[in-house]
């Protein structure tokens, strides 16, 4: 996709993803999703990629992340992502907690919920509902929510999710989180309509997948003072020209987007780097083992306004807003 305004004064970016699951945000082989980009150029790329080379000495065909995450490679991984390495100042990561984006949708579709009440009802989870209960309710978030998929799900999705709802017994102190759980319970019907409008036009309800939002944040991020963005991407079937042109809001900021192989584009590459690295490091303290020397690294790059709610990992990462 190539747009005309601005070209040869654009900015041109390199994106890649981490965690990528589509529309599964619940139940799958990550928790975190992350979306990274690099403003640097081919020649600086190229460097980088050979002193990492010539760091961890792996005789790999491409590097990859796991190389640098790797303990023996900690000080490869604390140049790159160090104040004198080769991305300062020049690289974003956006994460997402999947389950958190998760309960942020079903809140706002089903009872017309903000942000601060999603927050509330993810930051009580299993603690406060048993992790059993938590599962199923996402699980059951999720099959109501997807606009398609290849996993298994019940013939009554609606019906799931309110058994799901209903499974999550309220405390005796009556909590913010409880009172989600009310709203929700009373949002049965509307339940049944979202999955009605999924199953007869799946564009009618926002996907869940979060590759199309981050693309959109990001260009939004480096397009600030009325800068036009050219991305370069690795090679990504989901960003298609439709969905792109839907973004309306990035309107007058994306000057175009071309795909390129990691394996041939050190810029790429870069951004592989980056995100790979990010989303591990991020997956690892939301679970609770943070390396607190890997968030220090890590945090100049993230961007304050990831989809984040855990306050611990959070305030590490400075994924908090």
């Amino acid at each position: 996709m190539n747009g005309d305004p601005g070209l040869s004064t654009a900015i041109e970016i390199a994106c890649d993803e981490s965690g990528s699951e589509g529309e599964r945000l619940a139940g799958g082989n990550t928790d975190v999703f992350g979306y990274g980009s690099v403003l640097i150029d081919g020649d600086a790329a190229a460097a980088c990629v050979a002193e990492l080379r010539l760091r961890i000495r792996s005789p790999a065909l491409e590097y990859k992340a796991n190389h640098l995450l790797r303990r023996k490679h900690r000080a490869a991984l604390a140049w790159f992502l160090g104040t004198d390495g080769p991305v300062a100042g020049r690289a974003c990561v956006y994460l997402i907690d999947k389950p958190f984006l998760l309960v942020t949708r079903v809140v706002s579709e089903i009872s017309g919920g903000t942000a601060a009440d999603a927050a509330a009802l993810y930051r009580a989870g299993p603690g406060a509902f048993g992790a059993h209960r938590w599962t199923a309710f996402l699980t059951a978030s999720n099959d109501l929510l997807r606009a398609g998929g290849r996993w298994p799900a019940p013939d009554d999705a609606a019906a799931a999710f309110a058994r799901a709802v209903s499974g999550l017994a309220p405390s005796r102190s009556g909590t913010a989180a409880d009172a989600v759980v009310d709203e929700l319970r009373r949002g049965r019907d509307r339940a049944v309509e979202v999955r009605d409008e999924l199953d007869r036009a799946p564009g009618g309800v926002a996907s869940l997948d979060p590759l199309v939002p981050s693309f959109a944040r990001t260009v939004e991020h480096w397009s600030g003072g009325g800068r036009l963005v050219r991305v370069l991407h690795d090679e990504q079937r989901m960003l298609t020209p439709e969905r792109l042109a839907a973004l309306g809001t990035l309107k007058g900021r994306l000057a175009g987007v071309r795909f390129a192989d990691s394996i041939v584009e050190p810029r790429v590459q870069v951004a592989d780097f980056l995100v790979g690295v990010a989303r591990r490091i991020a997956e690892d303290a939301l679970a609770g083992d943070l390396d607190p020397e890997l968030a220090v690294l890590l945090r100049p790059y993230v961007d304050p306004g990831s989809v984040w709610a855990d306050e611990a990992s959070g305030a590490a990462l400075g994924a908090l807003p």
